[in-house]
């Protein structure tokens, strides 16, 4: 994990130029400013705008945390006790700002882009507890959720993922894992390198996608690609890249070795137990931004007892493509940044 702490005069620039963008284009996802992204991103702190490029260009960290952007607890509003909850007129100014804030981080890295089966297909999201969902392996739970690759199922998964602290009281830690830090036996580090293990779709997606199939089928609609990969997963492998230094796919709780194969699962196991004993936590306070190379890295969280007073944890969150193109087919134009 590398540290990055912003200077007070940065700190101070980066809220004043986030405000303003904020107010100039009244919302973190308008158009023209995710078009402008990039250039806007570029007037960021010299030192802050070469640490990422570095980070994206060398990979010489598979996690990032950048410190020190002022957030004030009442400026913010209470935790919202759904994504789906409105804000209150008076926090928008300060919620938006921050959304900026993550938004330019994010576009020195690639693209925003977001799942129509989360959170309505919104870009930026926030990550509360609810409720409702306290048992799921999803950022809306409180027990602990497993690391894993952020969505590792879908060959379209994210590069990074952004978690930007907006509150965090009881300091609730994310933990983290580089796949650099694994020690295994060269032969089953061979074995996970074959496309011998089924990665299955995690309960957030495939819950939204329930809610929505009943009128894709009145509408005709044919099987979404995300339920096909439920149903029917193909054989993938764990590491991939470079031999010496490899990527990883990986999510314990929704994959298996294949059906029968005692030597994939045996090296499945051992990987399991590698990135365990090499955890580390750490938790976001307000202004504290995790990036997480989501190809070197796994990330989870630790339980917790959320009150749902306005005081649990809440960090907004987006996650960052470094080629958009790719997913032109799950996409309705060029520049969308929805994957449907």
């Amino acid at each position: 994990m590398r540290y990055v702490d912003l200077d007070p005069a940065d700190a101070a620039q980066i809220d004043t130029y986030t405000r303003t963008l904020a107010a100039r284009h009244g919302s973190s996802t308008a158009p023209a400013l995710l078009d402008g992204a990039a250039t806007y991103a570029h007037r960021l702190p010299e030192r802050l705008v070469g640490e990422l490029l570095s980070l994206r260009l060398f990979e010489r960290s598979p996690a990032l945390v950048v410190r020190g952007l002022p957030v004030s607890d009442d400026e913010i509003g209470p935790t919202p006790l759904d994504w789906r909850e409105q804000a209150r007129p008076a926090t928008v100014p300060a919620r938006t700002a921050h959304e900026v804030y993550l938004v330019l981080v994010a576009s020195l890295l690639g693209d925003v882009f977001g799942w129509s089966s989360l959170q309505n297909g919104k870009l930026v999201h926030d990550v509360v507890p609810m409720p409702t969902e306290e048992r799921e392996q999803s950022g809306h739970g409180t027990v602990l959720l497993e690391w894993h690759t952020e969505d590792g199922f879908h060959p379209l998964r994210c590069d990074y993922l952004l978690l930007l602290g907006m509150r965090n009281h009881d300091a609730v830690p994310t933990t983290v894992a580089g796949v650099d830090e694994v020690r295994i036996d060269p032969a089953q580090r061979e074995v996970l390198a074959q496309p011998r293990f089924l990665i299955r779709p995690d309960n957030e997606h495939l819950n939204r996608l329930r809610a929505r199939a009943e009128g894709a089928t009145a509408m005709g609609m044919g099987m979404h690609s995300i339920q096909r990969m439920q149903d029917e997963p193909e054989p993938s492998a764990v590491l991939f890249g470079h031999p010496d230094a490899p990527y990883l796919r990986i999510d314990p709780v929704f994959m298996s070795a294949l059906p029968g194969d005692r030597e994939a699962e045996e090296a499945l196991a051992a990987l399991v137990g590698s990135l365990e004993a090499n955890l580390c936590g750490v938790a976001l306070g307000p202004g504290d931004l995790l990036i997480v190379d989501n190809y070197r890295a796994v990330h989870g969280r630790s339980a917790f007892r959320a009150r749902y007073d306005g005081t649990d944890r809440w960090l907004k969150k987006v996650l960052v493509t470094r080629d958009l193109r790719k997913s032109r087919a799950h996409r309705s134009a060029p520049h969308e940044r929805v994957l449907l």
